[in-house]
């Protein structure tokens, strides 16, 4: 991807959703524009940004927690995806996709996978009709850059004064498939990390 690539929202055409069933409102609601289906193919790198109708609160407990990252691991292992972090908020949550394979990896395809099989779980509360999303650019994908996009949301927590330091948040994480033992909550996690991320990317490319 080039680094003159848009983002997400810059001069596209609104498109809907593919493959999930549209709700009963949604004509009276316009959609956020999408970049073309291709940026969110292969290896791109995606901030998602999920959330809750009328930022309604109250649904976020350990259980819905736990479906979270259960359907999170779903959805990385059946889209070939990594999830370097996460954080679950009082109204909405956030996480970064990265894709492993320039043919089976596609985001859009998982982030409604991943809305459509939490819903359940949310009622009656329920996710906003189009989850907001940003392509990360070639110097975005830096890993300096990235690593201050990323620290950025796991620090959303501290921003919002729910915790002192993101540590002590119950609700972040992130989902590598295979490498349970790996939270971003450790100091040598991030080298971790990208040695998964290499290793898996090359395995793929084999």
């Amino acid at each position: 991807m080039s680094s003159e690539t848009p983002r997400s929202g810059e001069n596209q055409r609104a498109e809907p959703r593919s493959g999930e069933r549209p709700r009963a409102d949604s004509k009276r609601k316009s959609y956020l524009p999408r970049l073309a289906p291709e940026h969110y193919r292969g290896r791109a790198f995606v901030l998602w940004t999920p959330t809750i109708e009328n930022r309604a609160t109250g649904w976020l407990t350990p259980t819905f927690h736990h479906q979270w990252q259960l359907m999170l691991l779903h959805a990385c292992a059946r889209y070939e995806l990594l999830c370097p972090a996460c954080v679950l908020m009082p109204d909405h949550a956030h996480l970064i996709w990265l894709g492993l394979n320039d043919h089976g990896s596609d985001q859009r395809l998982a982030i409604e996978f991943l809305r459509k099989n939490l819903r359940p779980y949310l009622a009656p509360a329920d996710w906003q009709h189009q989850a907001h999303d940003h392509v990360l650019t070639e110097d975005e994908r830096e890993r300096g850059t990235f690593l201050a996009t990323a620290i950025y949301v796991l620090e959303n927590p501290v921003r919002a004064g729910l915790v002192p330091r993101r540590e002590a948040y119950p609700y972040l994480g992130c989902c590598v498939p295979g490498y349970p033992e790996l939270d971003p909550r450790l100091p040598d996690f991030w080298e971790r990390f990208w040695r998964c991320y290499n290793y898996l990317v090359e395995k793929r490319g084999s």
